[in-house]
Formats: C-alpha cells, structure tokens, sequence
C-alpha cells in the first residue's frame, strides 16, 4: 500500500478550495491519459452537457486506475482542461462522486481553445501512486 500524506496548505499557502496543495507519497507511479467523455464503444456520452461528460471522464478514470491496480483513493493529481471554465462547478460535482472530498488530489486546471474534437467540453488526466 502506498504510503501517502495530503498537506493541506503549506504555512504561508492559501489553502485549495477542492484541492489539496501538497501530497507526498512513496509507491509505485500510475500515470492515466487525459480521457474524454468517450463510452467503449467509441460514442459521445453527454453532448453539450458538461456534467454528463465528467461523470464518463471519471468513469473512464476509474477503469484505467482499476487496469493498473489503483483506484481513486490513490490519485494524487489531477489535471483538468476544460473548453469553457463555466462548465467548473458541474464538473466538481461530477467528480466529487468520485473524489474523497476530505482529503482531494491536488489539481491544476487550464482553460483551452479546443480539444481534440469539437464536442469534447473537457479532459482529465490523472497521476496516482500505489
């Protein structure tokens, strides 16, 4: 089992909201590709509805973190790449039925232009340590 600490906010750091600023941890390292909101056979899931979308996202999270042994207590990071950062709240309340709330991965999050197809409203990636 991994041995992980979440430092909530470092004295002189502003604590996250949703997030954890600092986690250390010693294991061995699963790195998961961005995933859309891509169902397994290959369809759109939740066109135009970014909530939808997350919840496919983390979903397909959950898969691959099952393939490599972990599971989402082990993430340590998250990045997000959204296409409209108003879609943030359905987002977090996606991944919050996912996501130990208590003690969240740290996070970072872009705005971009465009992901690789136009209906995709966001991506996430994810780093975990089991």
């Amino acid at each position: 089992m991994a041995d992980i600490v979440h430092i909530a906010a470092p004295d002189g750091i502003l604590p996250g909201t949703g997030y954890t600023q600092v986690i250390t941890g010693t294991g061995r390292l699963v790195v998961v590709s961005g995933q859309v909101a891509i169902d397994a056979d290959g369809r759109l899931v939740g066109a135009g509805d970014p909530g939808a979308q997350a919840r496919q996202v983390f979903a397909n999270l959950g898969r691959c973190l099952a393939a490599a042994g972990a599971g989402f207590r082990d993430v340590v990071q998250l990045t997000y790449f959204l296409t409209d950062i108003a879609y943030l709240d359905a987002i977090h309340h996606a991944r919050d039925e996912f996501v130990d709330t208590s003690a969240p991965p740290a996070g970072s999050l872009v705005q971009v232009a465009a992901l690789v197809r136009p209906e995709f409203l966001l991506e996430v990636e994810a780093l975990a340590i089991v």
